[in-house]
């Protein structure tokens, strides 16, 4: 079986009825408010497993700052710290590495935007959306909300390959509906070191919600770039680096030293840099591992999370400001919403979805095996830019 990554962010804009970091690479930006997005709903969700894309997030949020004006584009450009038009040309390229044909791991990106015909949308927003996010312009009447919500689930199945079907409900459109903007982000990664099937058996899996189960363990014997990490409140833990046969992308496995200490005393401290420091202090280690097979998918609900990063006005009706997207005035955004999937085995993964941590190398005394039998999280990182793709946490396989 394959492994393979997915990804669909929605936000639904509507007319109102009533009427009324300096050195930090432009593609570590919006990982970085992705992984604070991560890190919010984790700490409501400890016990759940969760899966997002920072990189999806972070496209969509970009879409709609070069639509966004006043303040409600300054909270955008606050939140991702793009304040330059000369960043878009930037992430232009880092499209372009991420899905270049030549990669071995694939990864496809989608942007659509889906509004009436008679909307009469601003030509430079339109212009700018295809430049940097080759966002594709579809006409979509909301006349009949169950028809409209077909279509662009369609669209979101065919851009992932069939693992998302049902993005959006009809219940969240109506007649006043005047334009949806989607991204969907496809990984399929082949392990550089495969496990093999016949080495997979149950072992025991203490869970977050303090119950233990017997889950497939995937298992080898391999040579893996592997350390030992702390953060800034003296809570240990190991990171394992396992490459894509690609090269490229890498899913790096955090877990906790001490079988007691939950996920959510490391996540505030995750970050761009974490993921930096950790590759400045793995080395190469002959490890016997044990990972568990799993699939997780998630929606999230994204509106809180970004009013806790200050991002608040596009959710009012009254101070949202997209005159850039239509002079009307009347538009807000209704829902901002992320459905991920991520299924893990032993051929690979398939998927559709921040204090800087203090590190030090630490000397490495684990012997194998190194299995992982407790709560852990995992990265889904593009190496030569620095984009994460998918973050999560698995609290029960």
């Amino acid at each position: 079986m394959e492994k393979v990554g997915i990804l669909i962010l929605l936000c639904v804009f509507m007319k109102s009825i009533d009427c009324q970091w300096k050195n930090t690479r432009v593609s570590e930006l919006g990982s970085d408010l992705g992984m604070k997005i991560f890190n919010h709903v984790a700490n409501s969700k400890p016990t759940e497993n969760i899966i997002m894309s920072p990189h999806g997030i972070a496209s969509v949020l970009g879409m709609l700052q070069l639509g966004a004006g006043a303040r409600t584009r300054q909270q955008l450009s606050s939140a991702l710290k793009y304040n330059s038009y000369g960043i878009y040309r930037k992430l232009k390229r880092i499209h372009k590495s991420l899905t270049e044909s030549r990669n071995q791991d694939i990864v496809t990106i989608a942007n659509g935007l889906f509004a009436p015909n008679n909307f009469a949308m601003e030509e430079p927003f339109i212009r700018k959306t295809k430049d940097v996010y080759q966002a594709a312009l579809r006409s979509l009447s909301y006349e009949n909300p169950v028809e409209a919500a077909a279509a662009i689930n369609q669209w979101t199945n065919n851009q992932t390959r069939g693992m998302i079907t049902n993005l959006i409900s009809p219940a969240i459109l109506s007649e006043a509906t005047r334009l949806v903007v989607v991204n969907a982000i496809f990984f399929k990664g082949l392990w550089k070191s495969r496990f093999l099937p016949k080495n997979t058996r149950n072992r025991d899996f203490y869970a977050a919600d303090g119950n233990v189960y017997q889950v497939p363990m995937m298992s080898q014997k391999s040579t893996f770039n592997f350390g030992m990490a702390i953060t800034p409140t003296n809570v240990n833990y190991y990171i394992l680096e396992l490459p894509y046969h690609g090269g490229t992308i890498s899913m790096f496995v955090v877990v906790p030293v001490d079988i007691t200490i939950q996920l959510s005393e490391i996540i505030p401290h995750m970050n761009v840099q974490s993921i930096n420091s950790w590759k400045a202090i793995m080395r190469e280690k002959e490890l016997d591992i044990a990972l568990p097979r799993f699939t997780a998918e998630a929606e999230t609900n994204l509106e809180k999370p970004l009013s806790a990063l200050g991002i608040t006005d596009m959710f009012d009706q009254t101070k949202a400001n997209f005159v850039k997207i239509s002079r009307s005035g009347e538009l807000y955004v209704s829902q901002v919403l992320q459905r991920a999937k991520i299924e893990v085995n032993e051929d690979g993964t398939k998927a559709s979805a921040a204090t800087a941590a203090v590190f030090m190398l630490k000397s490495l005394r684990i012997t194998p095996p190194f299995v992982v039998n407790r709560p852990f999280l995992y990265i889904l990182c593009h190496n030569p830019t620095g984009t994460v793709l998918f973050i999560g946490q698995v609290s029960k396989p």
